[in-house]
């Protein structure tokens, strides 16, 4: 998942994956979550579902309002 993820993004997106016990994982974007292990059968995501996850982060990217940096 994290090549999947860095092999589209490269360096313009952050990701973060952290390990926290009892099996659970879960992938956020923004503060909001878009995968729950626990909640797609207690499965991991195959590579179809990794580029789902991908194409949800596309499409949250895209209707971010660019900020401008300060000078």
């Amino acid at each position: 998942m994290a090549n999947e993820f860095f092999r589209h993004y490269g360096a313009d997106v952050a990701i973060a994956i952290s390990p926290r016990g009892q099996g659970i994982m879960e992938v956020f974007f923004n503060g909001e979550r878009i995968f729950d292990k626990k909640g797609e059968g207690n499965i991991y995501p195959d590579l179809k579902r990794v580029r789902e996850m991908r194409e949800v982060i596309d499409a949250k990217v895209g209707a971010l309002e660019p900020t401008p940096a300060d000078d």
